[in-house]
């Protein structure tokens, strides 16, 4: 029997029907129209499907629709401001770490989670994160520097 469940999704309430078994990439996927979230795996193995939830790095493909009510969800549509990228997403490009993108929005919300939590991760906790992200495009060198840089220009944006 379907339910209504309502949670936020960017800053806005949004109220959907679930089965209950859906997972939250569909939610945002197929009933939202929120396609900036990619779909790669469907086993929490790739990483393209990451998006905060309540502050949280989590594999929308793998967690439960039914989870959603009362939470705020932040997708890769909310990161930029109008034309204005986030400074995550800057750092990536200006690191050339964006080739073909598609794993580009689940590593932008890892490490917006990372940088949310611990605005002076360390090297190694970079690293850790980065590690539940497959790329087939690079060689994860320019990701790794993206997110140096990504740091980099958070410290700087809170120093100004």
């Amino acid at each position: 029997m379907p339910e209504k469940i309502t949670f936020t999704v960017n800053g806005t309430s949004r109220t959907v029907e679930i089965e209950g078994s859906e997972k939250l990439i569909y939610i945002l996927r197929e009933k939202l129209n929120l396609t900036g979230t990619k779909r790669g795996c469907d086993d929490a193995s790739c990483g393209a499907c990451v998006v905060v939830v309540d502050d949280e790095a989590v594999k929308s493909c793998t967690f439960p629709a039914k989870k959603l009510a009362g939470k705020e969800v932040l997708t890769i549509e909310g990161m930029a401001n109008g034309t204005n990228l986030h400074p995550i997403q800057r750092a990536l490009i200006d690191a050339g770490a964006v080739q073909c993108g598609y794993c580009t929005p689940g590593i932008v919300m890892e490490l917006f989670a990372l940088f949310h939590r611990k605005r002076d991760a360390t090297d190694d906790e970079i690293k850790e994160v980065l590690s539940r992200h497959l790329c087939r495009c690079t060689g994860y060198e320019a990701i790794y520097d993206g997110a140096l840089l990504a740091r980099k220009y958070l410290s700087e944006a809170v120093d100004r």
